[in-house]
């Protein structure tokens, strides 16, 4: 079976944010997780994504629950 890995932009596509956004919040440990395709080269699981998207579901807008606040 094989694995569908998207680069950071097409990442970003499927989950609704800018590449920008999400490589911020690689930056700063926030985020779905990734994968180290080379020196320079990142990715992400599908799976991973998907599962992401899952765990920022809330009930209400004043549910922050995992959000960071600033």
């Amino acid at each position: 079976m094989m694995r569908k890995v998207l680069r950071t932009e097409d990442a970003a596509a499927y989950v609704g944010l800018a590449a920008a956004t999400l490589e911020r919040m690689r930056l700063r440990g926030e985020g779905p997780t990734f994968v180290r395709l080379g020196c320079r080269a990142v990715g992400y699981d599908i799976a991973d994504l998907d599962r992401w998207i899952d765990e920022q579901k809330r009930g209400s807008t004043s549910d922050a629950t995992g959000v960071r606040v600033r």
